[in-house]
């Protein structure tokens, strides 16, 4: 599909996907991809279908074709320039057909998620390599999905995390869930943040599983209000400090209240007035033992959306992907609002002769933290 300068490219197949056939291509009339940093990313591809000879009188061509089949994985690159990209890599999971008696408006919506589903097909409880730290389960967990290019993410900056865990006090056990929620359950614990990125190449993709990503360099800035600068069609702000929290937690008898970031979290502020923790939380359930642990990740995630921005990017004179899960700057908005951002989910809504990409960013606080933006 070509549009407005943008090439999209649409591969499928079995467990290789390749480029689709022209029958396939040439019926596809619109594209939407999901990226969010909470949970899987998610993509709907959408095809005009019809009965067009005499081979389709006994059903629509479309759904003949093994290609469209829920378990196909599916792989979209866009590009602007010269070097395309990855905007997803998928697995299909669901198919939804609407005929219509109207010509041409009968379609065949495919839904599916990235690669990562592949891991919640199984709930596999039991007993895990002992010893080893939560990241080294994540690992070893991770590493059974090779075959989908999975790679294991890089080690958080968090001690606790990397800390071998002592086999004779406890035994790490899988509870009877699927490896996919037992990761999220595990990144829960910090206050963490695990997902899927795809690419940088096609057929590979990155886990994270670790804080937000705030030590990536701002992508190209977003421009608010700007006259012929502007590359933002639309944006609204929303500033929450009740989100701020501070939990108090039990260790040896003795209660304790934790209220500051850790500094995995702080490393780079990204506002010049973070939000004080207001609100008191007291941690009375889970694992005592690990109550600390719980407490500040708890801290650390109450401070990621004080200030959100939602809006819509004019994709052809930003010219290029809005990638999600990393950092951006803002300017145009005023000194309270503007300044560097993390990118927390993005959208793409692609079809012919159109292409948006809808955005939320979040930061701990308001104002900037930096004199200047990079370009």
């Amino acid at each position: 599909m070509s549009l407005l300068g943008v090439h999209l490219t649409l591969l499928m197949g079995p467990k290789i996907p390749v480029p689709a056939p022209f029958s396939i291509a040439e019926a596809l009339t619109s594209v939407e991809v999901t990226h969010d940093d909470s949970g899987p990313s998610g993509f709907q591809l959408t095809f005009q279908i019809g009965r067009s000879g005499p081979l389709d009188l006994v059903d629509y061509g479309l759904l003949t074709n093994p290609l469209i089949r829920p378990f196909t994985r599916v792989v979209l690159l866009v590009r602007f320039a010269i070097a395309p990209q990855v905007l997803m890599d998928g697995i299909i999971t669901q198919m939804q057909l609407s005929p219509s008696e109207e010509p041409g408006a009968s379609t065949l919506t495919v839904t599916g998620e990235d690669v990562s589903v592949m891991m919640d097909l199984e709930d596999k409880p039991g007993q895990l390599p002992p010893a080893l730290p939560d990241y080294g389960l994540v690992g070893t967990i991770v590493g059974k999905y090779l075959e989908y290019g999975l790679k294991p993410p890089e080690p958080p900056l968090n001690d606790a995390a990397l800390n071998p865990r002592n086999p004779l006090k406890e035994l790490t056990v899988q509870p009877p869930m699927t490896d996919r929620a037992f990761l999220q359950t595990l990144a829960q614990l910090y206050g963490f943040l695990f997902y899927v990125t795809p690419g940088p190449l096609p057929l590979f993709s990155q886990v994270h599983w670790g804080p937000p990503e705030k030590l990536s360099i701002p992508q190209g800035r977003l421009s608010v209000n700007m006259g012929s600068a502007t590359n933002v069609d639309s944006i609204s702000f929303r500033f929450n400090p009740m989100l701020r929290q501070q939990v108090s937690f039990v260790e040896d008898d003795k209660e304790q209240t934790l209220s500051k970031t850790s500094a995995a979290q702080s490393i780079v502020p990204l506002a010049s007035d973070p939000a004080p923790p207001k609100r008191k939380i007291a941690l009375t359930d889970g694992d005592k033992s690990r109550a600390k642990t719980k407490a500040q990740g708890m801290v650390d995630k109450s401070s990621n959306d004080v200030v959100t921005a939602t809006g819509q990017l004019d994709t052809l004179r930003y010219n290029g992907l809005l990638n999600p899960r990393s950092l951006i700057g803002l300017r145009g908005a005023g000194k309270t609002y503007d300044g560097l951002y993390y990118v927390k989910t993005v959208t793409h809504s692609i079809g012919k002769g159109r292409y948006t990409q809808s955005f939320t960013l979040s930061r701990e606080g308001t104002g900037t933290s930096v004199p200047a933006l990079p370009p």
